[in-house]
């Protein structure tokens, strides 16, 4: 299948949403059309279709990567041993690289070896022996999905071209796309996420603590999420330890956490309303508020080219077929401009990362698990080994995808916990972490809709320390503003299709910076494993990528320059100049790049800082 095929289907599959004239609406009138058709909004229930069907597009394609992956590694050892004995230590050790593999069959010279268990499945069986009797006629195999005993299995067959009778049968246990399918119903808040009984918390209006009841996921998007037996506090003067000592017994205090100037107080019998009436009334305080709960939102160095206009295309084994996200960016052209270089950290606040997946070896640097600060950054949700594949998956090394740098490497700052949500505290945490820690771009798939001061002084922290803060802006299709991608500081990201439009889900509004890719984008999954998912989530790190490699070749250029030459350098889309839905546009890495490399002093960007810092006075008055 090629890449235009490839964006084909998915897009027939997105637009199924659309054929259902009879089915009535019943969310009340829709919103008022917009001027270009393309990014018009959409009722609840018409925007819960096309969710559905950006989920059922992200299973389909994460099976088919899963498929063809494993397809691939067959004919490469078909390739390796055609010429000598079979070698049981060779598969196993292309199994145990590729845990999805559980059952392989290989014919070879006359005779057969097979490595794993069969699973107990009569009809499972019966696709095995079809598929051994196709690869024996010469021909390649794959079966249709299969639920067995609780799983999903998928028989495929790859026959050696070079010897007929000869080839390979493997049983593929692809519980992936399942999870692909939970994790995405949350990300794209079909259900009501997060469960109110994990972390003791309300959901509210934004910017209070007016309790209201989300049933369903387009209810998210009205929706904040907080602790109710916490608060965060900022005194205007640090209280003395008697002070402290009597805080915490007028509150029946359990807990009393300090992150720079700036405490996280969780009371044994007290809630939040409470608590801040509490400190409102008998301290000195320079803000109080809920504690609010962060969710999901799914050779070193310059190299230049001598033909400035050629094309770097990589040999990543499914990068051709699958990976629609990165010629559409132009980052096959800005490869020549620069490939990154391994002093520009890139931060991905998020679940953590498998560090040992095949396609990230040698690109992760150590990090910190702020969740539990005893155990290492490890996924366990999926979503930051996702994110960080999209920046960083080895390039140009023939295995799974390419990552938008070669040479940046990622430092995995787990902030969300095994449900994928996390407390202000934790991401305020991990953003001060980054900064202290000389990282120069963070990347925050995750978000709320309230603005929490605790959160934005750590941003402000970062600023000052001239780190680019990137964010997505929300899966909700929604005007009200997330954070932090609305904060000041930071780059907020939405989401666009293969072809330019904006992404369903994504939501929008004036504080939105650029676009960028969002719709099933294939990268690196926990299980040495690829899936494709969507999202604002998807987006945001296509800008980080952008922001390190802008870094690489131009060291001497601030936060608020590199921020600017990502908007500058941008393709407009939907309104001519900036708007709601795509901000300034798509982003484009050739010309970011190119404008980059020819910013060689801070002063050159001067008129773009004013502007900026204009939109953002303007911004705040409004």
């Amino acid at each position: 299948m090629t890449r235009r095929k490839w964006i084909g289907w998915f897009a027939v599959l997105a637009a199924l949403a659309f054929l259902i004239p009879l089915t009535p609406w019943f969310s009340g009138p829709a919103k008022a059309p917009q001027k270009n058709a393309q990014v018009s909004t959409m009722n609840a229930h018409k925007e819960r279709q096309m969710k559905l069907a950006a989920v059922k597009s992200d299973m389909d394609a994460t099976a088919l990567l899963c498929t063809t992956e494993c397809a691939r590694n067959f004919q490469k050892l078909i390739r390796h041993e055609a010429a000598m004995p079979m070698n049981k230590q060779h598969l196993r050790h292309m199994m145990n690289m590729h845990k999805q593999m559980v059952y392989v069959w290989w014919h070879h010279q006359g005779g057969s070896i097979a490595e794993g268990d069969k699973p107990n499945s009569a009809k499972l069986n019966g696709l095995i022996r079809e598929a051994e009797r196709q690869v024996m006629a010469g021909k390649n195999y794959a079966s249709p999905a299969l639920q067995a005993n609780g799983h999903r299995y998928m028989v495929i067959g790859e026959a050696d071209k070079q010897h007929q009778g000869d080839g390979i049968v493997g049983v593929l246990l692809q519980d992936i796309v399942m999870k692909v399918e939970g994790h995405q119903r949350r990300n794209l808040r079909l259900v009501p996420y997060p469960a109110e009984g994990k972390y003791k918390i309300e959901s509210v209006r934004p910017n209070s603590t007016t309790d209201i009841t989300v049933d369903s996921g387009e209810d998210n998007g009205n929706a904040s999420h907080y602790h109710i037996n916490e608060v965060v506090v900022r005194f205007k003067q640090h209280p003395t330890a008697g002070e402290m000592a009597r805080i915490q017994q007028d509150i029946t205090a359990i807990s009393a956490r300090k992150l720079g100037y700036t405490y996280v107080f969780r009371s044994r019998a007290m809630e939040a309303d409470d608590m801040m009436r509490y400190f409102k009334s008998n301290w000195n305080v320079a803000y109080v508020e809920p504690h609010y709960l962060y969710m999901t939102n799914d050779l070193p160095g310059v190299s230049m080219a001598a033909d400035p206009d050629a094309a770097l295309t990589p040999n990543d084994a499914l990068y051709a077929q699958y990976q629609w996200n990165l010629p559409v960016i132009e980052a096959e052209k800005g490869w020549n401009v620069s490939k990154g270089s391994d002093q520009v950290r890139i931060g991905v606040l998020d679940t953590g990362v498998q560090a040992d997946h095949p396609d990230l070896i040698g690109k992760i640097d150590k990090g910190t698990n702020l969740v539990d600060e005893t155990s290492p950054p490890d996924d366990d949700v999926g979503h930051g080994t996702h994110v960080s594949g999209i920046i960083a998956a080895s390039v140009n090394n023939g295995e799974g995808v390419a990552g938008l740098t070669w040479y940046n490497k990622i430092v995995p700052i787990k902030v969300l916990d095994s449900s994928g949500a996390g407390s202000t505290y934790s991401v305020a945490q991990g953003i001060i972490w980054a900064a202290d820690h000389g990282i120069k771009v963070i990347n925050m798939s995750l978000g709320n809709y309230a603005e929490a001061q605790f959160l934005h002084d750590a941003i402000k922290y970062a600023h000052d320390k001239d780190v680019v803060l990137v964010a997505a802006s929300g899966n909700d299709n929604t005007n009200r503003p997330g954070y932090p991608a609305a904060y000041p500081e930071v780059l907020a990201v939405a989401s666009t299709n293969a072809d330019g439009t904006r992404s369903p889900f994504s939501n929008y509004g004036d504080y939105i910076d650029v676009a960028a890719p969002g719709m099933t984008i294939a990268s690196t999954y926990p299980g040495s494993q690829y899936a494709a998912l969507s999202g604002t989530s998807m987006a945001s790190p296509h800008v980080a990528a952008l922001a390190g490699l802008i870094r690489s070749i131009n060291p001497g250029l601030t936060n608020d320059e590199v921020m600017d030459i990502i908007r500058k350098s941008a393709k407009d889309l939907g309104d001519k100049g900036k708007d709601k839905y795509f901000g300034y546009g798509q982003i484009d890495i050739d010309r970011a790049l190119l404008a980059a490399r020819q910013s060689n002093v801070s002063l050159q960007q001067f008129p773009q800082q004013v502007e900026r810092r204009l939109e953002r006075i303007a911004r705040k008055y409004s």
